[in-house]
C-alpha cells in the first residue's frame, strides 16, 4: 500500500480505485480521482494494453503521449481476462475497492459472471460505475461510443463551424472529456450516498447523454421556441458583439455580455453614440443588428494592436483575449502561476511534463504522485497486497497477469 504525507492527503485519500476502462473517457476520470488522492489501480490486458499506447505518434521513449495524458496517478497491472483464471482474479480484487470503473462493451462484466446480484452478493459496498456509448437502454444502446460520431449525432457538430461552412468538430475529445468528469461527479455522489445507506451503487454515464446534455443554452432554446439551431462561427447565438475580431497585430476574442459594458466600448472605440442608437443600444436590438454591429466594431478594432488594446479593454471591465496558439498558453506566465503545467519522473521518461490539474482544494490538495505506468509495471507490487507469491508466481507462469 502506498503512503502519503498527512499533510497532503487528498479528499479522496484512502478510497480505492480499480480501473478497468480504457481509451479517454474512463482513464480521464481515473485520473481526476487518482488527482484527488484516490488509490486507483489501472488493469490493462498484457497483449498490447490500453488503446492509446499505440496511437501516435509522438512518443516518448515508447510511450504514447496521448496515453501520458490521461493515466497519471494510477499503478498499472496486466491480466488476461479472456481466460477463466484472470476472471476469478477479478472476483477477487473487486471486493478488495471502493469503485469499479468500467468502459466495456454493455453486458461484458454480465457475460463473465459480474451482474447486480454478484455485486449485490460479494462487494456490496461497491460503486460500479459503467461508462457506455448510448446507455444500459434505448434502440441505440447496443451499438460501441465514439467520441466523433457523438459530437455529430449529438447536434453538437452542427453548431460548431462558420456560418456558411460545414459542420466542423471540437479540437478535442469533448464529449469524452466531459463524460469521464460527469463520471467523476457520479462516483463522489455515489460514495457520499454510501455514509447514508451502508451500499454501494451501479452508476452509469453515457457519452450520447452527455453529449445531449453539453447542448446546454442551445438546446434550451430550442426547446423553447422550436427553432433549428446553427452555426454562427465564432458568434454567440444570443449575445453580440461576441466573436472573434482581428486587432492590428493579430486576432482577439471579445465577449461584450451586456449593455453597460457595450456603452464602455463604444467610448473607448470613440463611438459614444453607439450605446444611445436604438439599434444598438440593447443586447436585443444588437441581435437583430449582428452584421452591423459587428462590422462596426470591427473596423475599430483593427486600427489598434492587441497589446495595447487588451490591457485598455481589461482595465475598463470588457472581457477580451488574444486568440492564442497552443505553444502561447502553455507557456503563458499565467499557466505556470496556476501551477497547470506539471512535472514527475517517469522510469524510462525521465522528466516527464504534463497538464496540472483544475481542482484547487485548500485543506485536501489535489497531487500528482505517480507518472503513468509501464504495461504491466505494478502487478507484482499491487497484486502482493492480496495474493500470496505462490499465487502471483502461478498466475505469471501461466500468463494471466503480465
Amino acid at each position: 500500500m502506498f503512503e502519503v504525507n498527512q499533510a497532503l492527503q487528498g479528499a479522496l485519500t484512502g478510497f480505492k480505485v480499480l480501473d478497468l476502462s480504457r481509451i479517454l473517457a474512463g482513464p480521464w476520470c481515473g485520473m481526476l480521482l487518482g488527482d484527488m488522492g484516490a488509490e486507483v489501480v489501472k488493469v490493462e490486458s498484457p497483449k498490447a494494453g490500453d488503446d492509446t499506447r499505440g496511437w501516435g505518434p509522438p512518443f516518448l521513449e515508447g510511450e504514447s503521449s496521448y496515453f501520458l495524458g490521461c493515466n497519471r496517478n494510477k499503478r498499472g497491472i496486466a491480466i488476461d481476462f479472456s481466460k477463466p483464471e484472470g476472471k476469478q482474479l477479478l472476483a477477487t480484487l473487486i471486493p478488495k475497492f471502493d469503485v469499479v470503473l468500467e468502459n466495456f462493451k454493455n453486458g461484458t462484466l454480465e457475460k463473465w459472471g459480474f451482474d447486480d446480484l454478484w455485486f449485490e452478493k460479494n462487494a456490496p459496498l461497491v460503486v460500479r460505475c459503467s461508462i457506455t456509448g448510448y446507455g444500459l437502454d434505448g434502440p441505440l444502446s447496443h451499438l460501441p461510443g465514439y467520441d466523433f460520431i457523438l459530437q455529430a449525432e449529438s447536434g453538437l457538430m452542427s453548431i460548431c463551424g462558420e456560418e456558411e461552412g460545414v459542420p466542423s468538430k471540437y479540437g478535442v475529445a469533448i464529449v469524452d472529456l466531459a463524460t469521464g468528469m460527469m463520471a467523476t461527479n457520479a462516483i463522489q455522489g455515489a460514495l457520499l450516498a454510501r455514509y447514508r445507506t451502508g451500499r454501494g451503487q451501479h452508476v452509469e454515464v453515457a457519452l450520447y447523454d452527455s453529449s445531449i446534455a453539453l447542448l446546454a443554452n442551445v438546446g434550451a432554446s430550442h426547446l423553447a421556441t422550436g427553432k433549428e439551431a446553427r452555426r454562427f462561427g465564432n458568434g454567440h447565438p444570443t449575445i453580440v458583439p461576441y466573436t472573434t475580431f482581428h486587432a492590428k497585430d493579430k486576432l482577439i476574442a471579445l465577449a461584450v455580455g451586456n449593455d453597460g459594458q457595450f456603452a464602455k466600448l463604444a467610448e473607448i472605440l470613440g463611438h459614444p453614440e453607439w450605446a444611445q442608437d436604438e439599434k444598438y443600444r440593447t443586447n436585443t436590438a444588437r441581435i437583430a443588428n449582428r452584421v452591423e454591429v459587428d462590422g462596426m466594431v470591427a473596423a475599430e478594432l483593427k486600427k489598434m494592436p492587441s497589446t495595447d488594446l487588451i490591457p485598455l479593454l481589461r482595465k475598463n471591465g470588457i472581457p477580451v483575449g488574444p486568440v492564442n496558439t497552443v505553444a502561447e498558453a502553455l507557456g503563458n506566465e499565467h499557466t505556470r502561476a496556476r501551477n497547470m503545467i506539471v512535472k514527475n519522473l517517469h522510469p524510462s521518461i525521465g522528466e516527464l511534463k504534463g497538464l496540472g490539474t483544475p481542482l484547487k482544494m485548500k485543506d485536501t490538495p489535489t497531487s500528482v504522485r505517480y507518472p503513468p505506468p509501464r504495461l504491466g509495471e505494478h502487478t507484482q507490487e499491487v497484486l502482493s497486497e492480496y495474493l500470496d507469491q505462490a499465487s502471483i508466481d502461478r498466475l505469471f507462469s501461466q500468463k494471466i497477469i503480465g
